[in-house]
C-alpha cells in the first residue's frame, strides 16, 4: 500500500516562450497534471527519494501561462513543458519570492537571458535559411497529378482484392462450395490485379514512391510466376485445393496494404490500420510462401510428364533441360524471397510500431 503523499525533487529551466520542469520520479503511474488559476497542480504515483509513494506539489507561476501543459513520461523521470502567455524572461519561476525547498535549477538546460536570446536568434536564422533553401527548390507541377494517380491505383487494387476475398469467403463458408473451383471463379480478377501490380515496380523505379525496388520486384514477379506460369498454363493445377490458400493469403495481405498506402497519399494515418498493415504479414507471408511452394511441388511431376517449357539444345549437345529442374532451383529462390520481404517488413514494422515515448497533454 502506498505511503503518505510527498514532494518530489523538481528541476526547472526556461526560455523566452517556455518553461521546463523535470520531476525526479521513475516508474510514474497515473500522473494527474493540471493548471488552474495560473497554479500547476501535480500528483502521481512513482518511485522517488522516499521510495514508492504518492508525490504531489503545487507551483504558482510568476506570470500568466497557458493552461495546457505537455507531459512526457520516461522510465526514469517525468518532463513537463509549459507555454508562457507572453514571450519574456522571468526573474524567477514562482510568485513567492522564496524558492520552495523541492525546487532547484536544471543546470543541464539552464541558460541566462543573453544565452537564451542567442539561441532564439540562431533558431530564427536557421528557419530563415531553411525557407531560402526551400524557395530555391523548384515546385513539382505534376505533384497533384501524381498524388491522384497513386490514390486511384491503390483504390482500384483494394477494390479488386476485396472482391476476391469476399467472393472466396462467401462461396466457401456461406454457400458451402468446394476448394476445387477457386481458380475458375476468381482468376480473371486475380489476373487483372497482378498485371496492374507491375506498375508498383515502375513507380519505385522512376522514384514516384519511396519504396525499395528489390522487395517490390521479388514479390510481384514471384506472384506473377505462380499465377501465370504455374497455374495459368496447367489446367491440372487449376482444380487443386492449394489454389484457394494461395489466393486467400495473397488477398488478405492486400486488404490492409493498399488502404494504408492510399491514406498515406493524403497524409492520413489511422493507427489500427497501420498496426494491421505491419502485423498481418507475420503469419501470412510464411503461410503464403509455403502454399506457393506446395503449388510448385505439385506442378513438377506435371511439367516433367508433359515436357512443357522444357528447352532442347541442338547438336552436338542434344540435351533437353527440363522445366521441372528449373522449378526445383526456383523453390530455393522462393524461400529466399520470403526472407528478403520479411526482413524488409520487419524493419518497417520497427520504424512504424517500435517503442516510443509516451506523451500526455
Amino acid at each position: 500500500m502506498a505511503g503518505p503523499s510527498l514532494r518530489p525533487h523538481v528541476h526547472w529551466a526556461q526560455r523566452h516562450r517556455e518553461l521546463y520542469l523535470r520531476v525526479e520520479l521513475s516508474d510514474v503511474q497515473h500522473p494527474d497534471i493540471a493548471i488552474t488559476d495560473n497554479v500547476l497542480h501535480f500528483k502521481a504515483q512513482g518511485h522517488g527519494a522516499k521510495g514508492d509513494n504518492i508525490y504531489e506539489f503545487q507551483i504558482e507561476f510568476l506570470e500568466p501561462v497557458e493552461p495546457k501543459p505537455v507531459c512526457r513520461v520516461t522510465q526514469r523521470q517525468l518532463n513537463i513543458t509549459v507555454q508562457k502567455k507572453e514571450s519574456n524572461w522571468w526573474e524567477r519561476l514562482t510568485k513567492q519570492e522564496k524558492r520552495p525547498l523541492f525546487l532547484a535549477p536544471d543546470f543541464d538546460r539552464w541558460l541566462d537571458e543573453s544565452d537564451a536570446e542567442m539561441e532564439l536568434k540562431e533558431k530564427e536564422e536557421e528557419k530563415i535559411n531553411k525557407m531560402k533553401i526551400e524557395s530555391r527548390v523548384p515546385k513539382d507541377p505534376f505533384k497533384h497529378l501524381k498524388k491522384g494517380y497513386l490514390i486511384m491505383y491503390n483504390l482500384v487494387q483494394f477494390l479488386g482484392f476485396s472482391w476476391i476475398f469476399v467472393n472466396m469467403t462467401v462461396r466457401l463458408f456461406i454457400l458451402g462450395k468446394s476448394f476445387y473451383d477457386t481458380f475458375h471463379t476468381v482468376a480473371d480478377m486475380m489476373y487483372f490485379c497482378h498485371t496492374l501490380a507491375i506498375m508498383e515496380i515502375m513507380n519505385s523505379l522512376i522514384g514516384l514512391v519511396r519504396s525499395p525496388l528489390i522487395p517490390a520486384v521479388v514479390q510481384i514477379l514471384g506472384r506473377n510466376f505462380i499465377l501465370f506460369v504455374i497455374l495459368g498454363s496447367l489446367e491440372e493445377m487449376q482444380s487443386k485445393p492449394v489454389v484457394f490458400f494461395v489466393f486467400y493469403f495473397w488477398s488478405i495481405v492486400e486488404l490492409f496494404r493498399y488502404p494504408y498506402y492510399m491514406l498515406s497519399c493524403i497524409g492520413i494515418e489511422w493507427k489500427p490500420l497501420t498496426w494491421l498493415r505491419y502485423t498481418v504479414w507475420i503469419p501470412l507471408y510464411p503461410l503464403g510462401g509455403l502454399a506457393e511452394a506446395v503449388c510448385i511441388v505439385q506442378s513438377i511431376p506435371i511439367f516433367s510428364e508433359t515436357g512443357k517449357f522444357s528447352l532442347g539444345l541442338p547438336n552436338p549437345l542434344n540435351v533437353t533441360i527440363q522445366f521441372s529442374f528449373f522449378l526445383q532451383i526456383y523453390l530455393i529462390a522462393l524461400f529466399l524471397g520470403v526472407f528478403v520481404n520479411s526482413r524488409h517488413l520487419y524493419k518497417q514494422r520497427k520504424q512504424h510500431l517500435g517503442p516510443k515515448k509516451r506523451k500526455m497533454k
